[in-house]
């Protein structure tokens, strides 16, 4: 016994390390460390450009009826320009596309336009008069603010683009809502002309500055006319004085006493820019049966508009108007 407890022990075996027992248990073929590189695949090589591109692209033609302009309500064909901003051959509608020719303030027709066929076309597209019920359900519909069916138009009027705004609409919808601001609706009979000449629907709700436009019952969205979109907004030519430092019949000491009264007289009404003027006419012609000269407060209003809202009263009222900001 004794012998037994002195006799030394053996050898312990050898501390081995992790990285010799892992290498050891796990083949050399299957070992795959962690956070090795996965190998992405190669990436396509782009395609070299085409060396000979459409630099000719085939021009739109449209069927309709009337010269292109960029504004139809807020410009006057017979009134001729005397100057240009920019060059005729800057169209815009771009380069080659339009088989048109722009002339600086349009793009005429170039085939004579038979007033009798367009006429009964559309005729035939709105089809039979809307009953009383079914206009009150469509201005039931879409006369509300919240109306999905709405565009907007601004000072610019009626313009070409808008026209393929209203086919658009017209694609889902019966009808579409218009809520005119600023300067257009001071005549608001143009703006309606122009609206159902330029897109064959019928007005059937006006209500100050709320217009619903009806587009037909034989209206047909997947045959809706050919319109060519205009690319920029073209700089406007230069036309005649809108304001005249000596108003017709009138001699230089007249115009200018008259000005300086207008100056210092009370203001008729207080304009508010991009505003409704529904009712501002109106309000110049019975202002002037006892008022020589009146004045509106356009403080608010810029320059360019309140030119044009004086043109714009001057002709539909017929009288001489002076308007200055206040």
């Amino acid at each position: 016994m004794q012998k037994l407890l002195s006799r030394p022990l053996s050898n312990p075996p050898p501390k081995r390390s992790f990285s010799y027992l892992f290498s050891h248990s796990v083949s050399k073929t299957t070992y795959d460390p962690p956070f090795s590189p996965i190998s992405k695949p190669p990436k396509p090589k782009p395609k070299p450009p085409d060396p000979t591109p459409n630099r000719n692209p085939t021009p739109i033609k449209s069927s309709l009826p009337f010269d292109f302009r960029h504004s139809y309500s807020e410009t006057d064909p017979t009134l001729e320009p005397i100057g240009f901003r920019e060059p005729k051959r800057f169209s815009p509608f771009g380069p080659g596309r339009l088989d048109r020719e722009w002339t600086g303030t349009s793009a005429p027709v170039r085939d004579e336009v038979d007033s009798c066929l367009v006429e009964e076309e559309r005729i035939r597209v709105l089809g039979d008069p809307l009953t009383e019920e079914e206009i009150e359900e469509l201005v039931e519909k879409y006369r509300h603010s919240d109306c999905a069916r709405q565009i907007n138009l601004g000072k610019n009027g009626v313009t070409h683009n808008m026209l393929d705004d209203i086919h658009n609409h017209w694609k889902r919808a019966e009808a579409v809502r218009i809520k005119c601001l600023g300067v257009p609706t001071l005549d608001m009979d143009n703006v309606c002309f122009h609206l159902e000449e330029k897109s064959g629907g019928k007005i059937i709700y006006r209500h100050i500055n709320i217009l619903i436009l009806y587009r037909g019952r034989n209206y047909d969205p997947q045959n809706q006319p050919v319109i060519p979109l205009m690319l920029w907004k073209p700089y406007a030519p230069i036309y005649p004085k809108l304001v005249k430092n000596i108003a017709d019949g009138l001699t230089f000491e007249e115009t200018k006493e008259m000005r300086n009264r207008g100056l210092h007289s009370p203001a008729l009404m207080k304009l508010t820019r991009n505003g409704v003027y529904v009712n501002v006419v109106a309000r110049v012609r019975e202002a002037f049966e006892t008022e020589e000269v009146i004045r509106l407060d356009c403080t608010h209003v810029g320059m360019s508009d309140c030119k044009r809202i004086g043109c714009k009263a001057k002709g539909l009222g017929s009288l001489r108007t002076y308007f200055v900001q206040g």
